[in-house]
């Protein structure tokens, strides 16, 4: 693209512009004409189309987002909401905790390392930016089948990339998930989390005010990586014959990061900025925009100055460059001084490329020619909304009726075959150890993790006097959703809050990563209201509000989409880490109880998928009420020293749990199967609502008293004992097999 000025396009109304490679539509074209009252220049031109792609405009969900703030449920705990770069909650003593879950899948199938190690970073500034101290990282995976090749190819790849930049920044690695579906081949879904601290009082936000005010743009200089990455990979379908779209893979450099976030810290730390906002999606013209757009003022940008790796990048393309590593502040006069001496100290370039005006307009400057001069909210917060149309796809019907009832799917007739099932599920991708993966992280780096994979939350101290920590579990089931996308959001939802509270801490608010295929299409769209639908609903219900997000859409390989995937975070907070409850079985004599109610739901099972690779029938029901009171129960036995391991109950059902509790522990289970219940259902019922505990003999009467006056149904069903988990009157496993069974399955498959 070439230099184009205000004065030539006003010139120049009839001059042909790329705006259809640029992923407008014309519509959109047009409304940008209207709004400027002429043709866009060039920058202009690709300002809004990065701005209005998908990815930074939400266009086709945002008037089903509304809903996680029109169904909001009163919590004390919010500090800030939807609209900032992360929410903040209150978690008590002073301290603030900001937490966000964003995707990075389209990057990371391109080019898995830069791909996934760039979602790493971009979150991470996001956390950063909020005012907060980084302090740990998750990553909920998703890739195809686990024996394709192309499943070689990217994960070894996506995983070196969350490791290699996460290690080098210094975070932990706290938890996340690996889930392998073939729907996901050609589209994995990269989704990245990070949790900061702070005190109330350094809380930053992303605006520009004060007539006056200097822009400075620091971290690292702009490069040609990544120009227009967020509209060119997040607002299209991949399809074998288009384009290479190699060089809209931004590249990272984690020391860079390192040093900004220490120089950043430094600079809240002594009150230097006004406001700030981080370089991500859409670069330069979204740090400008929005902070413009959420401020009182105008803006003027001297692009000219942006200090430039590649000295060729038109204004164009350093307006749409997402190189990594990069701030933008908000400063007075007064303070520049002190700010550039905080980034010299921490070798980060700063340099001042424009202020905050008195005016309403954004604009930006290319050696004294006006090449952007627009009203920064058009770009920003005003970009098309879109009522797509949806309706209940014509296959609905029938993929939920065929249920994976006894007469449809053979089940184990027999304690052998029990056996031979519980070491298939065990030992199937999905649900085998991910430690080849979780190795290559960190997970205990700046000594604060008190809980990591493969634990049922991550939970991290955030003060080393009081041990006020708090604790995160993300979750997400794709075959739930596909069978019923309202209830497989709420079940998401549900196991997150259930993860949370089985390792004690309280569940205060919810962060989602919303990925999905085409909104062009009906039956998708379909998918996306419901999921939007249910889990504000049962946001409502259990008390944690959505805090903010992502929404990943057009994933999908030609015309085939993903399974609907809401990725749901939820983040709990415990007044003593110290009271934490592991999963694993470490004391033998210890009683095992079955909290909750079972029955015959295996629809979407892991169980159906490993034994008869099927999909069919509904979701277990959700009973929100009974979560919540699950939870109470959960949070009470362990800060009163009532329970000393509890594990969910999700895939692969109860026989899952034992199988990963007693490796965890390193003690084995006998397990009674109650006489009202068939052992099948006993086992691999993947019903909702449920945790496996162990009580020390001590505290049974206590523990019993407190569900029994609670209405929580309590099964006691064996005790912990021995070398090996046997399922009385069935079968016995040793542990060696369980072992062998469960671990070196995902280094196997990608030999």
């Amino acid at each position: 693209m070439s230099l184009d000025t205000v004065k030539n396009a006003e010139q120049t109304p009839d001059a042909a512009q790329p705006w259809a490679e640029l992923g407008l539509k014309e519509d959109e074209y047009a409304r940008i004409r209207e709004i400027l009252g002429r043709r866009p220049t060039g920058a202009e031109l690709a300002m809004y189309s990065v701005m209005w792609s998908e990815h930074c405009s939400y266009k086709s969900s945002k008037v089903h987002l509304k809903q996680f703030g029109e169904k909001a449920p009163e919590n004390d705990a919010m500090l800030v909401g939807i609209g900032e770069n992360a929410g903040v909650v209150d978690v008590g003593q002073g301290y603030a905790v900001t937490f966000k879950v964003e995707s990075h899948n389209h990057p990371s199938y391109i080019e898995p390392y830069q791909g996934a190690a760039t979602g790493i970073g971009g979150i991470v500034r996001d956390i950063l930016a909020m005012g907060a101290r980084p302090v740990a990282v998750m990553d909920p995976l998703r890739f195809g089948a686990a024996d394709h090749p192309d499943t070689r190819r990217v994960l070894p790849g996506i995983v070196a990339g969350i490791g290699g930049y996460g290690n080098c920044l210094g975070l932990p690695n706290i938890g996340g998930e690996v889930v392998f579906d073939s729907c996901y081949q050609g589209n994995p879904l990269v989704n990245a989390l990070c949790v900061g601290v702070m005190k109330h009082e350094d809380i930053h936000l992303a605006q520009a005010s004060g007539p006056g005010n200097k822009v400075i743009l620091y971290g690292a200089r702009t490069g040609g990586d990544g120009i227009g990455g967020v509209s060119v990979l997040a607002s299209e379908t991949f399809d074998a014959t288009g384009p290479a779209k190699r060089p809209a893979v931004q590249v990272g450099d984690p020391f860079q990061e390192k040093l900004l976030i220490e120089c950043t810290l430094e600079i809240f730390k002594e009150d230097l900025v006004a406001g700030i906002q981080d370089l991500g999606g859409a670069g330069l013209s979204c740090a400008t925009s929005e902070l413009a757009s959420a401020g009182t003022g105008g803006m003027r940008i001297e692009l000219d100055t942006v200090p430039l790796r590649d000295h060729t990048l038109s204004p164009e393309e350093i307006l749409m460059s997402e190189s990594q590593e990069r701030m933008c502040a908000i400063v007075e006069p007064g303070k520049v001084d002190r700010f550039l001496e905080i980034c010299e100290k921490w070798d980060v370039i700063a340099t001042v490329i424009g202020e905050v005006t008195d005016g309403e307009r954004l604009e930006i400057f290319w050696h004294g020619e006006l090449v952007v001069d627009v009203p920064p909210r058009t770009v920003a917060h005003e970009g098309p909304t879109y009522h797509r149309p949806f309706a209940r796809p014509s296959w609905q019907d029938a993929l939920q009726a065929d249920a994976p009832t006894a007469e449809r799917l053979a089940r184990p007739a027999d304690g052998a075959e029990l056996k031979d099932a519980l070491l298939k599920v065990a030992g199937s991708p999905n649900q085998a150890s991910k430690a080849w993966i979780t190795d290559q992280y960190d997970r205990y780096v700046l000594g604060n993790t008190v809980l990591a994979t493969p634990e049922d939350s991550g939970m991290i101290r955030i003060d080393e006097e009081t041990n006020l920590g708090v604790s995160v579990a993300t979750d997400g089931n794709g075959r739930y959703a596909k069978l019923d996308p309202y209830a497989g959001a709420q079940l998401a939802l549900a196991e997150a809050y259930r993860n949370v509270a089985a390792g004690g801490a309280k569940p205060l608010a919810v962060s989602d990563c919303l990925n999905f295929g085409s909104p062009e299409d009906p039956d998708v769209m379909w998918q996306f209201a419901e999921a939007t639908r249910g889990l504000a609903d049962a946001c409502q219900v259990l008390g944690t509000p959505v805090t903010g997000g992502n929404v990943s859409l057009y994933n999908q390989t030609g015309d085939v989409a993903i399974h609907p995937t809401p990725v749901v975070a939820v983040l709990g907070v415990i007044d003593d880490v110290t009271r934490r409850t592991p999963v694993g079985f470490a004391e033998e004599g210890q009683l095992l109880y079955l909290l909750g109610d079972t029955a015959d739901e295996l629809g979407g099972s892991a169980w159906s998928q490993v034994v008869h690779n099927h999909l069919g029938g509904l979701p277990p029901k959700v009973d929100l009420e009974r979560e919540r009171l699950l939870g109470e129960i959960l949070i009470a036995a362990s800060r009163d020293g009532m329970v000393d391991a509890a594990h969910d109950l999700s895939d692969g059902g109860l026989a899952q749990a034992l199988v990963e509790s007693c490796l965890k522990g390193g003690k084995g289970a006998r397990v009674v199967v109650p006489e009202d219940i068939d052992p099948f259902v006993f086992l691999f019922s993947e019903s909702a609502g449920r945790a496996v505990v162990a009580v020390p003999r001590s505290e049974e009467l206590r523990f019993n008293d407190m569900c029994g006056a609670r209405g929580l149904p309590a099964t006691r069903i064996g005790v912990v004992d021995g070398e090996a988990l046997e399922v009385q009157g069935q079968f016995t496993v040793t542990l060696a097999e369980l072992r062998d069974a469960h671990t070196g399955v995902i280094e196997a498959l990608l030999a």
